[in-house]
């Protein structure tokens, strides 16, 4: 399999990460601004957590990204991990960093139940 193409993009979106990341935490450290009232309090409250929420989701995507570099370096790219058969070609363009074919991709999923917030 020619990784060249997808080495590329997937040091692109590890660029792209790292510098969104950093942008983030540039934001959370920013010092906290003077508010009139609860409500403009509360709006801030959710910016930050939302802002959280997304910064959480980056890093577990740039270790996938990490991963799959390291796989191309390895020779297992397009490989699923759990059989070892190869991931489609349109899975590997939708998502470069995937780790498993679709099959398995779906049978995790399934047994994976979402989470829901509590309290």
């Amino acid at each position: 399999m020619k990784t060249d193409g997808y080495k590329s993009r997937l040091l692109a979106e590890e660029k792209r990460l790292v510098d969104r990341m950093g942008r983030a935490g540039t934001q959370a450290r920013e010092p906290v601004r003077e508010v009139s009232d609860e409500g403009d309090a509360s709006v801030d409250d959710v910016r930050k957590d939302a802002q959280f929420a997304v910064a959480d989701a980056d890093w577990v995507t740039l270790g996938q990204v990490r991963d799959a570099l390291a796989r191309i370096e390895d020779g297992t790219f397009g490989r699923c991990e759990v059989d070892g058969g190869p991931i489609g070609e349109e899975r590997l363009r939708a998502l470069p960093w995937t780790p498993t074919c679709a099959l398995h991709a779906r049978l995790q999923e399934a047994s994976d139940p979402p989470r829901t917030p509590s309290l």
